[in-house]
């Protein structure tokens, strides 16, 4: 299982973030924005509140919203250098 140790909003809803292992990458998560749980994301406030969450080593934001960090890992590595992706 990758963890996430690191992570920070960018503008346009991207999220830079960094796994334990070293790597890097930024995704794009804009896709999600207004979406069911996503809703809070309406406010690009919101959307800036990530933050680590220890237990789970994945990015979270208050109200229960998380992201699988496999799945975000996956994505970077899909992706050709650690290039910007859509989730």
């Amino acid at each position: 299982m990758h963890r996430i140790a690191e992570s920070k909003a960018l503008p346009g809803f991207r999220l830079w973030v960094r796994f334990s292992d070293g790597r890097t990458g930024e995704i794009d998560l804009s896709d999600l924005v207004g979406q069911g749980v996503f809703a809070s994301w309406n406010d690009p406030a919101e959307f800036e509140r990530v933050y680590v969450d220890a237990a789970s080593g994945t990015v979270a934001w208050p109200g229960g919203i998380d992201l699988c960090p496999d799945s975000l890992y996956e994505d970077l590595e899909a992706s050709s250098l650690g290039q910007a992706v859509t989730v």
